[in-house]
Formats: structure tokens, C-alpha cells, sequence
């Protein structure tokens, strides 16, 4: 059978470098730090005292008291994205058939803050189970998209991705193909993340993955750089829609990019360590490449994966020279969680949205707090340090791997 063609016309980001995708760009490209000593809770017997947190984030702006209390901060985020992303299609609510327009959305975690407090106010009690009766309703990582399609009554596919930071990528590309395939005409897709918590905190610090750079939290994410020492927990929500390209057209929609293809792949090797030779993450690419039925010499940008971890950046740029060859050097690489920090299970989303407005504006943002040159890193690879470059770019790669091995990777281009 032909595959339908399938379009992104409508992004929404609330980050922390930027509540808005017009914010979120600024932040990009002027390489803002989103990383700052944490608000949430007191976080001095922590190991790493910063995160990436949304700033002047106030969910009574969007919600009332009421209806916030019913929801995690994930479940919050994801709301206010998809209805920025909604928004920007400027898709009619009343005449769109909504039994055909999906959400499939990425958490990685779900609404940690709620079973941690919840678990937290029983054990401090007598034994008697006490619990909010929201409590389960709350933490579930399928009620995001629940809520989304609650409120704007889509009946189409609704349920959540759970493949560790790879989520919302793997939540795009189950919506590239439902709509590839012509079981939906618009599909709400993305992913949200609010692990900024004491659990959360302290799990990732007890397996030592985050930067302790509590002296310095604005240069703490610094992929690429040899003296980096983890990454940095970020939180917020991205939201894109795909939309099958004949019914766009139709109804004049604007069109950011053309979702050519997604690959999947696993490690098969650790928990939480990559492959030391990128197996995986080559296998992905590879993949990404052949569903989209492209070449590696016709991609002029990689949005990278690149946590700041020391061997999760080697691996993946030992991948990409094995994939792209000769033509790697060509490429501007990048990583905008230098910016961000890490939005686990939001990451993908929020990545592909950066790689889209970098084709739609032609600059590839920076990355940023590079100081010292890591000599297992190829010099000749062009990592967009320090500065945004300018660049004209007709076909964007961001990469998105999880604990347990899973691997992402997703292809835009230019529309034809």
C-alpha cells in the first residue's frame, strides 16, 4: 500500500529556557542556560543541589485551583503545550472529525511528585491508609493524553509511550505511521516530564548520572566537553502535530516540515550504560534512514542525544561517523540540552521541535559550555560550539536513547 504523506503544523514547548516555542527559540539561540539551584524543595543534603526547572511556570494561569489539584505537574505541562501546539494549526475545533484525530503521547516517569508525596504522608502517619483519592489518577503516565483528548474531545488513539527518554520520540513515531497509514487524519503527539523531586533527585544522583556541579549550575550541562560529569535533570512538555499532508493542504494549514521517517533500536547490551561502538545507536540512524528512504549524504543536521555523560557523547559520535562516513564533518551537530538539561522522557519532543525551527529559520542553535577539547572526539566534527551558526538546512536528525537500551531517531525535512 502508499503511505501517506505526513506534515508538522502546529509546536508547542514550555521549557526552561522559554514557556512558549517563540521563548523557547530565543533561548536556543542566544544559548541560555535553563540550570539553577533548585526551588521546589530544600536541596542541601543532595548531591547535586540544581536542575533545570521552569521558571514564572503558574499552572492558575491556565487552570483553575480546583481542577491543578487534580493534576501532576506532568500532566499540567502536557496540557498547556498541546494547547499552545493546537493553537499554532489553528485547527477548527468544530469541524475536524475528532474520531480521527489521535494523541499519543511520551512520559518516561509520570507524576512522580504525586506517588512520592503521597507515599511520603502514609509513612509519616500511623498505619491508616490516608491517600487522596486522585492519587492514582494523578500518577498514571497514560492520563496526559488522557486529559488532552478529555478536553478537546479527540476520540481517535489515546495512550502513552513509556520507553525511558526515549518516550516521546517513540510517541512520534507511532503517530507518524497511524497517520502513514490512514487510521488518523491529525494526531497530538509528544511528550512531558516533572521529575524535578527529592525522589527524583535522589535516584539519579544514588546511580550516579547527574552533574554535581553545584558551584557552577549554568555550565554543568556541557556535552562534548572532556571535563563534563553527568547530566542535568530538566523538566517541562513539547507538543507537535502531525497531520496527514492532503488534509493540511485542504484546509490551508501552514507546514513547518515533512516527518519523512523514524527508526527504532536497542542496545541490548545494559541497564543504563550505551553500547561502548554506538551499536545501537548506528542501527537506529541506519533505520531512520531507510524508512525514510534517504541517504546519509542528504542530512545537513543532527540534533544529538548528547546528555553530558562521558560515555553516552563518545559512543554516539563514533555512531554518526560510522553511518555518515566522509560526510559527517559536513554536518552541524549539536546538543540543546546543554540548554535545557535533560527533559527524560520529554526530550524527544522538545529536541525535534529545536531541529524543526532550525530548518525553519536556518540557524542551528549552540552548544553551549564547551572549554576543554575531549581528544577521543574527532576535531573534525562541527559540534556548533559555544555560537548558533547559521545554515541553510533541508533535512533535520534528532537522535533520542533510554535506559534500557532503547533508541529513537527521527527525520524532517523541507516540503517539497
Amino acid at each position: 500500500m502508499e503511505l501517506r504523506r505526513v506534515v508538522v503544523t502546529g509546536l508547542g514547548a514550555l521549557t526552561p529556557i522559554g514557556n512558549s516555542i517563540d521563548a523557547y527559540w530565543e533561548g536556543l539561540i542566544n544559548g541560555k542556560s535553563g540550570a539553577a539551584p533548585i526551588t521546589y524543595f530544600d536541596a542541601e543534603k543532595f548531591k547535586t543541589q540544581f536542575a533545570c526547572e521552569l521558571k514564572n511556570f503558574d499552572p492558575l494561569q491556565f487552570f483553575d485551583r480546583k481542577e491543578a489539584r487534580k493534576m501532576d505537574r506532568f500532566t499540567q505541562y502536557a496540557l498547556v503545550a498541546s494547547d499552545e501546539a493546537i493553537a499554532d494549526a489553528e485547527l477548527d475545533l468544530e469541524s475536524v472529525d475528532k474520531y480521527r484525530v489521535g494523541v499519543i503521547w511520551g512520559a518516561g516517569i509520570g507524576g512522580l511528585e504525586t506517588f512520592q508525596d503521597e507515599v511520603l504522608n502514609f509513612g509519616s502517619g500511623d498505619g491508616t491508609p490516608r491517600f487522596n483519592p486522585f492519587f492514582i489518577p494523578k500518577m498514571i503516565a497514560d492520563i496526559a493524553p488522557g486529559n488532552i483528548s478529555i478536553k478537546h474531545g479527540f476520540m481517535g488513539p489515546n495512550y502513552t509511550t513509556v520507553s525511558a527518554c526515549a518516550s516521546s520520540a517513540n510517541a512520534m513515531i507511532d503517530a507518524l505511521n497511524y497517520i502513514r497509514l490512514g487510521y488518523c487524519d491529525v494526531v497530538v503527539t509528544g511528550g512531558s516530564e516533572a521529575a524535578v523531586t527529592k525522589a527524583g533527585m535522589g535516584g539519579f544522583n544514588a546511580m550516579h548520572a547527574l552533574s554535581t556541579r553545584n558551584d557552577s549550575p549554568q555550565t554543568a550541562s556541557r556535552p562534548f566537553d572532556a571535563t563534563r560529569d553527568g547530566f542535568v535533570l530538566g523538566e517541562g512538555a513539547g507538543a507537535i502535530i502531525l497531520e496527514e499532508y492532503e488534509h493540511a493542504k485542504k484546509r490551508g494549514a501552514k507546514i513547518y516540515a515533512e516527518f519523512v521517517g523514524g527508526g527504532l533500536s536497542s542496545d541490548a547490551y545494559h541497564m543504563t550504560a550505551p553500547h561502548p561502538d554506538g551499536i545501537g545507536v548506528i542501527a537506529v540512524m541506519k533505520n531512520c534512514l531507510e524508512n525514510a528512504g534517504m541517504s546519509p549524504e542528504e542530512v545537513d543536521h543532527i540534533n544529538t542525544h548528547g546528555t553530558s555523560t562521558p560515555l553516552g557523547d563518545v559512543a554516539e559520535l563514533k555512531a554518526i561517523k560510522e553511518v555518515f562516513g566522509a560526510h559527517a564533518k559536513d554536518i552541524n551537530i549539536n546538543s540543546t540540552k546543554s540548554m535545557t538539561g535533560h527533559l527524560l522522557g520529554a526530550a524527544g519532543a522538545i529536541e525535534a521541535i529545536a531541529a524543526i525551527l532550525a530548518m525553519k529559520y536556518g540557524t542551528v542553535p549552540p552548544t553551549i559550555n564547551h572549554e576543554v577539547v575531549d581528544d577521543s572526539i574527532d576535531p573534525n566534527l562541527n559540534l556548533t560550539l559555544n555560537k548558533a551558526q547559521e545554515r541553510d538546512i533541508n533535512v533535520a536528525m534528532s537522535n533520542t536513547f533510554g535506559f534500557g537500551g532503547h533508541n529513537a531517531c527521527v527525520l524532517f525535512k523541507k516540503l517539497d
